[in-house]
């Protein structure tokens, strides 16, 4: 699919999938949220820094920025987005929340800001939507100032991707009986019946997935040193995925509360398994989610 393609694509489904984005990933500003997010960025970044002016890329609704403004990891912040839609959830967030975010509409490929103006360049989920990823870190290290970083979590692993689709297709063999269980009737557009356009939008937009060495790679052809790949998730993911593709065969009110409550407990439990004893000890390439963070060379 060509680059144009791909863009409108994804301007399409973020706009469609605004309004309820938050509610479909669990995404929420209180003291859960602010603690994954920190944790994510400290476990790419491998340490705990605190930046004057960060930048976003694809900030959606803005589950990054603002949790790390709230948690005050980031004193001053700016959102991009391609989506009109993403940016105005993330607005409506952020006066909510008592939070000040300059909210911008830009390619990654062409940021409207001028050399050397940010400490850190960071996002979440959102390489693997750009078309042209090299062409974007170049421009991520022109707006960084000499000794900025990036860092960008939850990039999906080839590899990882792969053993995803296991717990995937066992969901939808058992969907029948646990719907059964919980006393849900099957979503309307499930099955044969036809997708909406948001779902056949959503398996258009993601044009990569990623091997650590693949995107060591791209970092080091933009010119950034210090690369650091990690692997993020695998038990909590087979979890997390098989819950996922249960909950998508009924309507979203149709999940009884005592079933979100133990998809959500048993997600952070094993979350804190795979970090204490798999990630250390496993390849990153096999987990769902790979982490990394670089570092423009600082000036001499």
């Amino acid at each position: 699919m060509r680059a144009e393609a791909i863009r409108e694509a994804n301007v399409r489904y973020h706009d469609l999938a605004a309004a309820h984005y938050d509610t479909k990933w669990g995404i929420s500003y209180g003291e859960v949220g602010r603690a994954q997010v920190v944790g994510k960025l400290r476990k790419a970044l491998g340490s705990d820094e605190r930046y004057g002016r960060a930048l976003e890329i694809g900030a959606g609704t803005g589950y990054f920025t603002l949790n790390l403004v709230l948690a005050g990891v980031v004193e001053r912040a700016v959102a991009t987005d391609i989506s009109p839609g993403m940016l105005q959830e993330l607005s409506s967030s952020a006066d909510r929340l008592g939070v000040e975010v300059k909210t911008v509409r830009c390619e990654a490929t062409e940021l409207p800001f001028p050399d050397d103006s940010f400490d850190l360049v960071f996002g979440h989920a959102v390489l693997h939507h750009l078309p042209e990823p090299d062409r974007a870190l170049q421009e991520f290290r022109r707006v960084l100032r000499p000794g900025g970083g990036i860092a960008f979590c939850g990039e999906p692993s080839l590899y990882g991707d792969r053993l995803a689709e296991l717990p995937k297709r066992g969901a939808r063999i058992v969907a029948p009986l646990w719907r059964a269980l919980m006393r849900a009737a099957p979503r309307m557009g499930a099955g044969p019946a036809p997708e909406s356009e948001e779902d056949e939008l959503e398996r258009m937009i993601d044009v990569h997935a990623f091997t650590p060495a693949g995107l060591q790679a791209h970092a080091h052809a933009a010119g950034f040193e210090a690369v650091r790949v990690r692997g993020e998730e695998l038990a909590a993911s087979l979890f997390g995925w098989a819950n996922r593709s249960l909950e998508a065969t009924v309507e979203p009110d149709q999940v009884p509360w005592a079933w979100r409550q133990y998809a959500h407990r048993g997600y952070l439990a094993l979350q804190a398994i795979d970090r204490v004893l798999l990630e250390p000890r496993l390849p990153a390439a096999i987990f769902y989610n790979l982490l990394v963070s670089a570092r423009v060379p600082s000036a001499q």
